[in-house]
């Protein structure tokens, strides 16, 4: 019998600013065949939210709950379910876009199992972002020793993890941040060296600081002048990745300007299609939160907000002021 619960969620009823986000109540049916259903402990928030909100990329219908990242509590399972049971802790981060509440049901398949040593705000953290760095350096990438990378944002949530992993993997990192107060802290995640300033002053000193040879890989997240400021530090063969467009929206490129003298390529890769497609997507998980648990991989919470809050949240992560990730934590009813 089909049930109908109560629960809390972000919502918008039109494109616009933070404040277009309010807490409404909405009802949860029970989960269908192949769902699980997830109490929700801690909601991650993200640069893609905000994408959503304002319609750059636009939501399937209105009123619409934001969100794509939680890790909560497993309450029912639909039928069909068998790898996952009722009070295993779990994380996710993947569509269909709508975390941002205290109840949801969600495909199964998508969702992963979460050690008990892994705090639930430690996974609404890092799990998107754990995968994605995972991807990059994984997948899109080749990242060892003997390797460059510049990582833009170095001290922020995705940036911290890309520059810790890439230096566990052997390679030299140098990140960009906006701040001297952000400089240390990327030192601190392990950078080899830290470049302050958003605008082209980062194309001469990573010149510089790589004897005018370039890096083999840039990621960066802010597309624009930005990312064709990018190509010029690139090395031969080297190659330019494109992680979002939270300055000046996804760029044009000219092939003519990749190659063949300079034999560049550019990846936009997307950790949604990572999640739908990987075979063992647990694994990955499990690797991940491994390094969490082990201290390999420190997650920095760098703001906590009640989900009624949601607005605030965004508003900050928009200020280009916050470092580490930011999570909303909803009212778990006992």
């Amino acid at each position: 019998m089909n049930t109908m619960t109560q629960a809390q969620a972000i919502r918008i009823h039109a494109y616009g600013e933070p404040d277009e986000m309010r807490l409404e109540q909405v009802e949860v049916s029970s989960p269908a065949p192949g769902e699980v259903q997830i109490v929700q402990h801690a909601v991650g928030v993200n640069y893609l939210d905000t994408y959503h909100r304002r319609g750059l990329f636009p939501l399937p219908a209105m009123p619409a709950t934001l969100g794509v990242e939680a890790a909560g509590v497993v309450t029912q399972v639909g039928d069909g379910v068998t790898r996952l049971r009722v009070g295993d802790r779990v994380a996710y981060a993947c569509p269909p876009i709508g975390s941002y509440t205290t109840l949801r049901n969600l495909p199964a398949r998508h969702v992963v199992r979460l050690p008990a040593e892994v705090s639930f705000e430690q996974a609404a953290a890092a799990t998107l972002q754990g995968l994605t760095a995972h991807m990059l350096l994984h997948k899109v990438a080749r990242v060892g020793p003997g390797t460059s990378i510049l990582v833009h944002a170095a001290a922020g949530g995705l940036g911290s993890l890309l520059t810790q992993w890439a230096k566990r993997l052997g390679a030299r990192v140098i990140g960009i941040v906006g701040s001297d107060e952000k400089a240390e802290i990327a030192r601190l995640q392990g950078c080899d060296d830290v470049i302050v300033g958003r605008g082209p002053v980062f194309v001469e000193e990573t010149l510089r600081l790589t004897g005018r040879q370039g890096v083999d890989v840039v990621f960066e997240g802010i597309g624009g002048e930005i990312f064709h400021q990018s190509l010029r530090v690139a090395r031969p063969f080297g190659q330019v990745v494109n992680l979002g467009q939270a300055g000046e929206g996804l760029p044009s490129v000219n092939l003519a300007d990749l190659g063949p003298a300079r034999s560049l390529s550019v990846s936009v890769p997307g950790v949604f299609a990572y999640v739908r497609t990987h075979t063992d997507l647990q694994g990955v998980a499990d690797e991940l939160f491994g390094l969490i648990r082990g201290g390999e991989l420190k997650v920095r919470i760098g703001g906590r907000f009640p989900l009624r809050d949601a607005a605030e949240a965004h508003k900050a992560l928009q200020s280009r002021g916050t470092t580490g990730s930011l999570v909303l934590l909803p009212e778990v009813q006992a």
